[in-house]
């Protein structure tokens, strides 16, 4: 029986921009991105622009589905409900995730999906899903942006063919930046943990942290304070004293406080890529994605600058060109990949559909 052609609305909040995409019946494709600070009037002039166009289901990216395995998920009413119980651990993106929920099915008497970024992660062996505290305090590592980085192993293996199956290291670099580590197109290791808070430094969160500074910070705020400080005015922000949280702009900045918060986030991401070399024994592959990973070669160029030693060396014109191969000869590769969430979010719903008697 051939398969059932749907349209299909994916919506993709993330902690600084709504991306959403309209995937007809047809094949075709309508798009929309916003950087609108209030995200209730970001929804409405999507749901405006729709105008009489109906999907007959909406794929929701969820940033943290916690404990569960499952990709997707129908969001009936219990399951929204455990949604708003893991708030906590992701203040930044969930409210935001469940205000599109809640604005599409005003609108649509349609099936609504939830689709999660920590799923990718499942995989994760017990070594990197452990965190050194008592496990009965029920906390561990979960990873983030599992549904591009899910997209990517989709289709590394037509761009390398059997050598994606090796260690890749994918670069997510955004307003939110992580890391992961690939082995047979699995994900074996990530730089996020518990929140999308930690590992690199981000456009306004610090990653990692001595566990002190957090207790000291903790001393100084009261607890709707030190959310806001974590969440909201550390990472870039703070790097280049107050000047900007954007990557752009730092770049463009002729500060020295802008240079500053550039150099020291190449250097964090420069160094994770050398523990994930060492964990793995060495890379085969180096990928980056996300605004920052397929927007800015002179990031890439000092990212990978030192890692001639690992056998990466960038082609300075296919980098500054910004093409799908940016490794010089003789180097291991290096590739830019689009991020599409919104494509990996229509093949969840889509899947979850034909699942359902």
């Amino acid at each position: 029986m051939a398969a059932v052609s749907r349209t299909i609305l994916t919506i993709n909040s993330g902690s600084s921009s709504l991306k959403a995409s309209l995937f007809r019946a047809d094949g075709t494709r309508r798009d929309w991105h916003t950087r609108q600070a209030d995200q209730t009037e970001a929804f409405d002039a999507l749901l405006k622009d729709l105008g009489d166009e109906s999907p007959d289901a909406v794929g929701h990216r969820f940033v943290h589905g916690g404990e569960t395995r499952d990709a997707a998920r129908m969001l009936d009413e219990a399951e929204i409900e455990r949604l708003r119980g893991l708030i906590p651990l992701a203040p930044l993106h969930l409210p935001g995730n469940l205000l599109g929920v809640e604005r599409c099915r005003a609108r649509f008497d349609v099936p609504q999906v939830a689709c999660f970024d920590t799923a990718f992660h499942h995989t994760l062996p017990e070594l990197a899903r452990r965190l050194p505290i008592p496990q009965t305090l029920g906390m561990r590592r979960y990873g983030f942006h599992g549904l591009n980085y899910a997209h990517i192993a989709s289709r590394l293996p037509s761009l390398l063919g059997e050598g994606a199956r090796g260690r890749i290291v994918v670069a997510h670099l955004g307003s939110g930046a992580s890391l992961c580590l690939l082995d047979n197109l699995q994900s074996v290791d990530t730089s996020m943990g518990y929140t999308p808070a930690g590992g690199i430094p981000m456009g306004t969160r610090s990653g990692d942290l001595d566990p002190g500074v957090m207790l000291e910070l903790a001393r100084r705020h009261d607890h709707a304070s030190l959310s806001d400080l974590v969440y909201h005015h550390m990472g870039l922000l703070a790097l280049s004293g107050g000047e900007s949280s954007d990557m752009a702009a730092l770049l463009a900045s002729p500060s020295e406080a802008a240079g500053f918060a550039v150099a020291y986030f190449c250097r964090q991401v420069c160094a994770a890529i050398g523990g994930f070399a060492a964990k793995a024994g060495g890379i085969d592959a180096l990928v980056f994605s996300g605004g920052i990973g397929e927007h800015a070669p002179q990031i890439r160029a000092r990212i990978c600058d030192p890692l001639g030693f690992l056998g990466f060396s960038l082609d300075a014109e296919a980098n500054r060109d910004n093409r799908d191969m940016i490794q010089a000869e003789g180097s291991r590769p290096i590739l830019r990949m689009v991020a599409n969430e919104e494509r990996m979010i229509r093949e969840l719903v889509e899947s979850l559909l034909r699942a359902v008697p």
